[in-house]
């Protein structure tokens, strides 16, 4: 069974299983506590349909501390197992390991948002991000995704130059300290 007191001395496995030094999971830490008490709060505490007070009823088992909670959903984000073997490896049944995936994805997807650290999706707002940032180096990175030929000879020829190769579509990114920003 992983426990956060167990790996947090290992630093490389700690490194190998969120992709996180143990620095970055403590700067995430607070962000992650707040979405959380934030989750409680909207799910439990005021929902309308309540029979008992909020902590009433069967105690948790599984995932008691926050910090357990971040490594779960970190190990999950980063590793991908099945279902079955991430129950395993941290003590719970198949069901149980499935309903805090996506407890705590909505979490996370939220603290990193609390903390700033989600990529800018408009393209139109790349230059205001990058104003707000410190000064730091970019770096472009590139692909090509393959692009279905038209079949109608009719539709304009923005992606397809007529020739019978594979048509690729070009994809950029910019890469800084912590944001991405595709730029097509």
């Amino acid at each position: 069974m992983f426990s956060y007191y167990q790996v947090k001395e290992h630093t490389k496995l700690f490194l190998a299983m969120t992709g996180l030094t143990q620095g970055e999971f403590c700067q995430l830490l607070p962000h992650f506590q707040h979405a959380w008490d934030q989750y409680v709060q909207h799910n439990y505490v005021q929902r309308n349909t309540r029979q008992r007070q909020y902590g009433g009823g069967r105690s948790e088992e599984t995932l008691v501390n926050i910090e357990e909670k971040l490594l779960f959903i970190l190990y999950y984000v980063k590793v991908y197992p099945l279902q079955e073997m991430l129950a395993f490896e941290f003590d719970m049944a198949q069901s149980t390991a499935h309903q805090w995936m996506h407890i705590l994805s909505e979490v996370l997807q939220n603290s990193l948002d609390h903390g700033g650290y989600l990529p800018e999706r408009d393209a139109k707002q790349l230059s205001t991000v990058l104003e707000s940032e410190p000064v730091s180096t970019y770096g472009i990175d590139g692909t090509e995704r393959p692009r279905q030929r038209p079949q109608d000879l009719a539709k304009p020829k923005h992606y397809y130059s007529g020739k019978k190769k594979r048509t690729p579509s070009s994809i950029c990114l910019l890469v800084g300290s912590l944001r991405a920003q595709s730029i097509t």
